[in-house]
C-alpha cells in the first residue's frame, strides 16, 4: 500500500515537473539556452529590485568622481541601446558607489547598474568597462535571477506536497538571488550562469563597439587581484579565472565579428535609441 502511495506521489512529482518546464520555460537571448525561469513574475522582479537598488542607494556612499562617473555613462548607456529589446522596458541608471575596496559590479533587473570604484583597479579602459557591464546586464537579459527563484519554488513546492509556492518576494530572496544576503545561499549566480554571463555580455560589449580582446587582460588582471586561498573551481559557483579565460578565447572569433561590424557602421535590429 505504501508503495502505491510512493508511486503516485513519484508520478504527480514528475508530471508536474513536465507541465512546470513546459509552462515556464524561455529563451536566453544570444545563447539560446532554453531556462526556466516563468514561475516568477518579470513584473514582481522588477518591482524589488528597482526598490533594493535604491536601497544600495541610501547604504553606500555615492562616488562624485567625475571620470568614474562619464567612463560609466557612456559605456552603460552605449551597451543599453544593443541590449534594446532583450530587456524589458528598463529605465536604465548606472551608478557609480564609492567603496575603492570592493572589486564588484551589478546589473538589476528594471535596468538599474552599479559599479564599485574598487572595479577601476583592473578596469582600466573602456573597453574593460564594457566587458564587466556586458557581463552583469547579460545576466539580467538572461532572466538567472528569475530561474533562481523559480527554480527555488520548485524545490520547495516539490517538498510541501506539491503545492505550488505563490507568497510574494521578498527583498531578502531578490538580493539572495543575486548573490547578496543569506537566502538561496547568497553564493550569486551559477558556474552555468557565470559562463553564459561571459558569452552574452563578450557579445554585447563587441555590438556596442567595444574590443572583445580587452576581455583577456581584463580577467588576467582580476585573477592577479584574488586571493590564493580561493576555492577550486569545483568547490565554488564560479569558473575559475583560467577556465574563464579558456571559454572566451574559443568566444572570441564569433565576437571580434560583431565588432567588426558594429566598427563598419553595421546596424541591428535589436539597436534602440535612449533619450
Amino acid at each position: 500500500m505504501k508503495s502505491k502511495t510512493l508511486n503516485r506521489i513519484l508520478i504527480c512529482a514528475m508530471v508536474s515537473g513536465a507541465v512546470i518546464w513546459q509552462t515556464s520555460c524561455s529563451t536566453v537571448p544570444v545563447s539560446g539556452r532554453p531556462s526556466l525561469g516563468g514561475l516568477v513574475s518579470d513584473a514582481e522582479v522588477v518591482k524589488m529590485s528597482v526598490e533594493q537598488f535604491e536601497a544600495m542607494k541610501t547604504q553606500f556612499p555615492i562616488s562624485r568622481n567625475p571620470k568614474y562617473n562619464a567612463m560609466l555613462q557612456e559605456v552603460g548607456h552605449n551597451i543599453a541601446k544593443v541590449v534594446g529589446y532583450d530587456i524589458i522596458n528598463p529605465d536604465w541608471e548606472f551608478v557609480v558607489f564609492d567603496d575603492p575596496s570592493s572589486i564588484n559590479a551589478l546589473a538589476m533587473a528594471g535596468g538599474k547598474v552599479g559599479v564599485f570604484t574598487g572595479i577601476f583597479k583592473v578596469a582600466k579602459t573602456k573597453d574593460d568597462l564594457a566587458i564587466v557591464i556586458g557581463h552583469e546586464i547579460a545576466h539580467v537579459s538572461a532572466k538567472h535571477v528569475n530561474e533562481r527563484l523559480s527554480k527555488a519554488m520548485i524545490g520547495k513546492s516539490l517538498g510541501a506536497g506539491l503545492s505550488i509556492f505563490t507568497g510574494g518576494l521578498s527583498g531578502a530572496a531578490i538580493m539572495g538571488a543575486y548573490g547578496f544576503g543569506s537566502q538561496l545561499g547568497g553564493l550569486g549566480f551559477s558556474r552555468q550562469m557565470e559562463s553564459e554571463a561571459d558569452e552574452v555580455g563578450l557579445i554585447y560589449a563587441a555590438r556596442a563597439g567595444y574590443d572583445p580582446r580587452a576581455a583577456i587582460d581584463l580577467w588576467e588582471r582580476m585573477a592577479g587581484e584574488g586571493s590564493e586561498t580561493a576555492p577550486p573551481e569545483f568547490f565554488s559557483t564560479h569558473p575559475s579565472h583560467g577556465t574563464r579565460i579558456v571559454n572566451i578565447h574559443l568566444l572570441l572569433p564569433e565576437a571580434i565579428r560583431e565588432y567588426d561590424l558594429a566598427k563598419s557602421g553595421g546596424i541591428r535590429e535589436n539597436i534602440i535609441v535612449i533619450e
